[in-house]
């Protein structure tokens, strides 16, 4: 073909396009793995769940109920009842105790028998049974178990070798990543369902594991997947499945495996699990509360009290600080300060990035033991006295010396009764109640009525107010629009 100079750019667009549409199709086929989900020769997900599956385990539990004996109303028969056999069966002769039965799953981790489940799973069971894909079966003893993690290590003794897990890492598994979910639904054994990571780092307020940011995947999950092994299209373990959302849309929830790789040397050799504590109790820094401050922010964790004697006062730790970065790691939100604190070893020194005024400082704190002990319960509301509501929808009135003793409020620090809320207010809606005791208004102190009806003249509809709350032995800031 005779040409007569450079090609013009309207002919390289045209042969460009003629490529894209000889190509195109060729690569979906032939291309790389990564698009792997284009080619028609993509045999199935068959291989994954042979290669996966001998290391998932049926278990079925065993426990022991007592049960209170029944008593029939009196008969008005007297000595002549015709129904006393039938009475006395059900009073004398019902068992006094029955055996309840659960099913779960679990997942092989070691070649000593060392199996990772739910501590729900086996709860209080006195028999653990475990049957292997093989048809192989043992008889299981706990290890350890962790109700604030709801992980539990139970143990078999096999001759034999056993199937064993890879354990992969769930921080690079990311949303829209394949994900494989192996378990015992309903008891159907073994059962093998797929879906995608739907979503990363959930924070559920009601879930059994409260130091958990879990996978949520839509990979179907049943009654009897809890403590089954999620994979990643790798044949990798990147999650332990523990609940479903009950609405019935398909949607499951697993604990990430970094999690539980962190807490397995605990569990395995002390069977228990020690957490780290400061001795705060921190809130989510809302819109409303970083615009009081000033600030452009919504990330961190603000500190809400500070314990006396704990490593957080120790360290210099104020009220009002927000804790921005915690060993070099950012704080996205209060959660991610309450899990990093508690996987630290006791006794380390961990240097924290707080905001204090404005200004940005380090401050250097010694991690102490979480006591795991019942918390105590929250005051309970006083009896309120007939008061006339303000601007910001609240009545109240001066603590007694004698109810700061009782109320265990700290020296020097009084504080107003909240003795009304006003029905529909901003207060009210930011869950202020009754029987709250107010300690600041915008940052101002509070030690009596007079000193909060002059901050509260200073207020006016549409104006942002940050309040400092107590309720039982904690404190709280809450920030809101009147």
């Amino acid at each position: 073909m005779k040409t007569t100079g450079p090609w013009t750019k309207r002919q390289i667009k045209k042969y460009i396009c003629i490529l894209f549409l000889v190509l195109g199709p060729w690569s979906m086929v032939h291309g790389p793995a990564s698009a792997a989900w284009f080619d028609p020769h993509f045999p199935s997900f068959a291989p994954l769940a042979k290669q996966v599956k001998g290391a998932v385990v049926n278990i079925s539990t065993t426990r022991t109920v007592k049960r209170e004996p029944m008593r029939m109303p009196k008969s008005p028969f007297g000595q002549m009842d015709p129904f006393e056999e039938f009475r006395r069966f059900f009073e004398d002769e019902m068992p006094r105790e029955e055996q309840r039965h659960s099913l779960g799953s679990g997942v092989i981790i070691s070649k000593e028998g060392d199996i990772l489940t739910n501590n729900h799973v086996i709860g209080d069971a006195q028999e653990i049974e475990v049957k292997l894909a093989d048809g192989r079966k043992f008889k299981a003893a706990v290890v350890g178990k962790d109700e604030r993690t709801d992980l539990a290590v139970i143990k078999i003794k096999a001759k034999d070798s056993l199937p064993i897990a890879v354990l992969g890492d769930s921080d690079k598994s990311q949303q829209g990543d394949w994900a494989m979910a192996v378990g015992n639904p309903f008891g159907f054994e073994h059962t093998v369902t797929v879906g995608v990571i739907s979503a990363k780092g959930r924070v559920i307020g009601d879930a059994k594991a409260p130091f958990a940011k879990f996978i949520q995947t839509d990979a179907s999950i049943n009654p009897g997947n809890s403590g089954g092994p999620l994979y990643n299209i790798n044949g990798e373990v990147i999650g332990i499945n523990t609940m479903i959302y009950g609405m019935g849309t398909g949607i499951g929830f697993a604990i990430p495996i970094n999690l539980a790789k962190e807490l397995l040397p605990q569990l395995i050799t002390k069977g228990k699990v020690t957490r780290g504590w400061l001795g705060v109790q921190i809130q989510r820094l809302t819109p409303e509360l970083a615009e009081s401050y000033g600030l452009n922010l919504e990330q961190g964790a603000l500190i809400g009290s500070v314990l006396p004697g704990s490593p957080a006062q120790e360290a210099g730790i104020q009220r009002g600080d927000i804790v921005l970065e915690y060993d070099g790691k950012k704080i996205a939100d209060p959660f991610d300060l309450s899990a990093y604190v508690a996987q630290t070893e006791i006794g380390k020194k961990m240097r924290l990035k707080i905001l204090r005024g404005g200004k940005e400082m380090m401050l250097e704190a010694k991690v102490g033991k979480r006591e795991e002990k019942e918390e105590a319960k929250a005051q309970a509301p006083l009896k309120p006295e007939q008061s006339q509501s303000d601007v910001l929808g609240l009545a109240v009135r001066s603590i007694t010396p004698e109810e700061a003793q009782r109320l265990n409020l700290p020296a020097g620090q009084r504080g107003v009764l909240i003795e009304q809320v006003q029905p529909g207010s901003s207060a009210e809606d930011r869950d202020i109640r009754e029987g709250d005791i107010l300690f600041e208004v915008n940052g101002s102190a509070i030690n009596n009525v007079a000193d909060y009806g002059r901050e509260v003249k200073k207020l006016k509809k549409g104006d942002l107010v940050r309040l400092l709350v107590g309720r039982g032995p904690m404190t709280i800031f809450v920030a809101f629009k009147i």
